[in-house]
């Protein structure tokens, strides 16, 4: 028999860290501006300076953070907004969210107007710092700022990175029905990264609309690499959708499978736990009772 105390461990189950934002694993991040032309020696020298910055960010975040306020209190223009940059990433690093904050919206303020894929990448930036800082709702606003930005630029996978974080903070907010809208825009507008389809399939199974999580969770699945990225977590949704809708057999092997793929990641975990609950196979859980999501 079905645990009871399973069951509510997997309705508040939300997938991936709600507070681990697409943007700081992600190529954007360290997305440089175009190389200057040699003959322009002032910009070869800033992007010089971001690049020195960056390499020492891998080595010593402190130290960068120290280098990037220097560097930020002393300079205008491009240069400025590249010392803010390095030193939002550095904040980052280090766990000081509010100066991250501070750091990628000023950046996002100091960058001219006509370069709205930059300023969209750094609202989103000010974004997930916001969110990993706790203030939820500073974050969609900042988000919901990223996504007309990123799409006026006409980039995409900016815009639905910035709707995917946009529908975490909206959960953290307790809203998980005006989250499924960015997550529709994410999914619509790069429908090839899982991490959409996961998390949509995540929010859908905590809405108790277990027939388009099963579809979401399946798109995911089609667009997993397995063991690499979030394949483990995907394995992990879809065993928990199959079992709330009383196909233990399917969430057996979904968990199983996670734990074959990604035996040392924290998902197969959870699933080791999640099966011995259930039970071994050929006993038959019974359908959980409905409950209504968490807040």
């Amino acid at each position: 028999m079905l645990n009871p105390s399973l069951i509510l461990a997997m309705l508040m189950q939300v997938g991936p860290n709600p507070l681990a934002g697409g943007l700081p694993g992600d190529d954007l991040v360290r997305d440089r501006p175009p190389r200057a032309e040699a003959a322009n020696t002032e910009l070869n020298a800033t992007s010089a300076w971001l690049e020195s910055c960056l390499d020492q960010l891998e080595q010593d975040p402190a130290r960068a953070h120290t280098t990037a306020q220097i560097r930020r209190s002393e300079t205008t223009g491009t240069d400025r907004v590249l010392a803010n940059h390095c030193l939002g990433l550095a904040a980052s690093e280090l766990g000081l969210w509010d100066d991250a904050r501070a750091a990628f919206a000023a950046a996002r303020a100091e960058t001219p107007e006509g370069e709205a894929r930059t300023r969209a990448r750094y609202a989103a930036l000010a974004g997930n710092a916001a969110l990993a800082g706790g203030d939820a709702a500073g974050a969609e606003g900042l988000l919901r700022l990223a996504e007309a930005e990123a799409q006026a630029a006409g980039s995409a996978p900016l815009q639905a990175i910035a709707a995917t974080d946009r529908a975490r903070a909206l959960v953290t907010l307790g809203r998980g029905e005006e989250a499924l809208a960015p997550l529709d825009t994410a999914t619509t507008a790069a429908p090839e990264r899982a991490e959409g389809w996961l998390l949509k399939a995540t929010l859908l199974r905590r809405l108790d609309r277990l027939a388009e999580a099963q579809t979401a969770i399946e798109r995911a699945a089609t667009l997993s690499s397995g063991a690499a990225g979030i394949g483990p977590e995907i394995g992990l949704e879809a065993g928990v959708i199959a079992v709330l809708g009383g196909r233990d057999e399917a969430a057996r092997q979904s968990w199983q499978s996670v734990i074959d793929l990604a035996p040392e990641h924290p998902a197969a975990a959870t699933a080791r736990g999640y099966l011995a609950q259930l039970g071994p196979a050929g006993e038959t859980a019974p359908a959980p009772a409905e409950e209504s999501p968490p807040s």
